[in-house]
């Protein structure tokens, strides 16, 4: 065997070694990579001109698994920007007749696209939860992140959102937003922010959500180039460290999620899936596998990025963990 990796050892030190995954209610898909957008710390490196995307027969075997185990709970579609691919309502139809909850993860600009005019409907008329990247309430942080025009075109979809029903008080359309940090930093207190959050964008803008969700910049792809572009790397690496909390360890959503990508393999988690690093063992697919309790309580492959979802309060797509 070799040599602990220094994240593994941290988890034998604190005792949550070795990490295994548990039963699997979460199915998260990259389902492509093309984005109207190429923001600066997207780790999927998406944008306008990337091709790649999962194919229909991938899709449907998507489904397949879907219907397969229905322990699955959730389909969270992921991109790129997922509403650009040709099979992505067909997808969220056929699950939503499974009474399967389908998250769209979205960067709102999409949803003002000349060919996606009717898209926030859609979702709207299938219940489809939104998460939409937001990563401040004022223009500056948010163009200096994502570009020029992104910040006022995200507060046109989100008013937009929020007339069909999204994000109001006591409605059944989930809208979550998500902030990530503009720099590298830690995501501040979750709960403290999203008051924040609410009530700048309440009273600037009339916008309602229903939570905020704090996600840490992981140091791979485009924010890593960043990072050492800068000479911040290592000086971010040595923070996510000094500020590990063992304590984030049960809730991480590479116990309870399974990430696939567009080309159909599976990983351990979207980050991993970015990485390419392939789950330990044989390589496995979506046409490996039938029934995924056969990948309950197999080891998770670690690696020194995984220091960004556990350090302070912890990271997920779901927010903080702790």
């Amino acid at each position: 065997m070799g040599a602990l990796t220094p994240f593994a050892a941290r988890l034998g030190a604190a005792g949550a070694a070795p990490l295994r995954r548990c039963r699997i209610t979460t199915l998260q898909l990259n389902i492509g990579k093309r984005c109207n957008l190429a923001c600066h710390h997207c780790h999927v490196e998406s944008g306008p001109k990337r091709t790649e995307a999962m194919d229909l027969r991938g899709v449907e075997r998507v489904l397949e698994l879907l219907a397969r185990n229905a322990y699955v709970e959730v389909l969270d579609i992921t991109g790129g920007a997922p509403e650009l691919h040709p099979s992505f309502r067909f997808l969220v139809e056929e699950a939503r007749r499974m009474d399967r909850r389908v998250i769209d993860r979205c960067n709102l600009t999409v949803l003002l696209l000349p060919e996606q005019l009717d898209t926030a409907r859609f979702l709207a008329s299938r219940e489809v939860e939104i998460v939409a990247s937001l990563p401040c309430y004022t223009t500056e942080n948010v163009e200096a992140q994502r570009g020029r025009g992104v910040f006022d075109g995200s507060v046109e979809a989100l008013r937009w959102l929020n007339r069909l029903g999204y994000g109001r008080p006591g409605s059944a359309l989930v809208l979550d937003l998500v902030y990530n940090p503009v720099g590298a930093f830690l995501p501040p207190s979750q709960v403290e922010l999203e008051t924040r959050y609410r009530t700048e964008l309440r009273s600037r803008y009339g916008i309602d959500f229903h939570r905020l969700l704090t996600i840490t910049n992981m140091p791979i792809k485009r924010f890593a180039h960043q990072l050492h572009r800068d000479g911040h790397y290592e000086a971010y690496m040595s923070l996510l460290v000094n500020h590990f909390n063992a304590d984030t360890v049960e809730n991480l959503m590479c116990r309870s999620t399974l990430s696939i990508g567009w080309d159909g393999r599976i990983y351990d988690c979207d980050f991993n899936q970015n990485l390419d690093l392939a789950m330990p063992g044989p390589e496995r697919s979506i046409w490996d596998v039938d029934d995924l309790d056969q990948l309950e309580d197999r080891p998770i492959r670690t690696g020194e990025h995984c220091f960004g979802c556990t350090a302070g309060a912890g990271s997920s797509c779901g927010g903080s963990l702790s």
